[in-house]
């Protein structure tokens, strides 16, 4: 994986498409749904809602952690296991985004994920 912040070339991603509202998927099964995005270069991420699966938390994922994006079937596949995204460090509020610390922290975990 190169930057975590960043959607890989061959994702599906275009330039301001929005994924509101899209399933988000890992190869072991359904996760929740993209609540938010932030496209800002460098700093790509989707906030997910997990509704009943996390006991209604969201979860921030790196726009690197994408592998595919179906805009027709309004689907986000992810390259994480729902298990190593459950034990990503916990997203509780919009302003984490801004936090170099809690950033650094997703940063680490993503990349010492096996690809």
């Amino acid at each position: 994986m190169g930057s975590v912040w960043e959607y890989a070339p061959d994702s599906g991603y275009g330039a301001r498409q929005s994924m509101v509202g899209f399933t988000v998927e890992a190869a072991d099964g359904v996760i929740g749904h993209v609540d938010r995005q932030q496209d800002q270069p460098g700093m790509q991420h989707l906030v997910v809602d997990t509704g009943v699966w996390k006991f209604g938390r969201s979860v921030l994922i790196p726009a690197g952690a994408v592998t595919s994006i179906d805009a027709a079937a309004q689907k986000v596949k992810v390259a994480p296991s729902r298990e190593e995204i459950k034990s990503a460090p916990r997203f509780t509020t919009d302003s984490e985004t801004a936090d170099p610390g809690y950033l650094s922290e997703v940063d680490d975990h993503y990349l010492s994920l096996p690809t």
